[in-house]
């Protein structure tokens, strides 16, 4: 009777810590791809020569390097982007890397649903991709 017991609290418990830790690495995959993309369009942007675009688009729920495979913003992560007005059309946002390094600037920001999360900041001197906490 005491195994069942001890089974039954474990399979109680596992569902919402399932939850959890898949809402966990979807975030920490989001940021992560956020910044390596961003990462890889100044660095192609620096040996091509030629500008380079790291894209969001908020109404297909995706975002990548422009060229390159687009990754899906999972349901439960928001997306919010400050760019530059060129780079901006309707839920279009791009930041444009230059061939010497700068960038058009901006920020996107990576939420969680509870409000807590990172913006990325990309300078627009000189391109560097700089993170920091954003809370409610």
């Amino acid at each position: 009777m005491v195994v069942f017991a001890i089974l039954a609290l474990v399979m109680s418990i596992a569902p919402s810590s399932y939850d959890k830790m898949k809402t966990s690495m979807e975030y920490r995959d989001a940021v992560r791809g956020v910044v390596t993309d961003m990462r890889a369009a100044r660095q192609r942007a620096v040996l091509t020569g030629r500008e380079a675009v790291f894209a969001v688009d908020l109404e297909s729920k995706q975002y990548g390097m422009e060229g390159g495979k687009p990754r899906p913003i999972p349901d439960n992560i928001e997306m919010r982007a400050v760019v530059a007005n060129s780079e901006a059309k309707g839920a279009h946002f791009s930041i444009r890397f230059l061939p010497s390094g700068g960038a058009s600037g901006g920020s996107v920001d990576v939420l969680r649903s509870s409000g807590d999360g990172v913006r990325l900041r990309v300078d627009w001197f000189s391109g560097r991709v700089e993170q920091e906490p954003v809370q409610r």
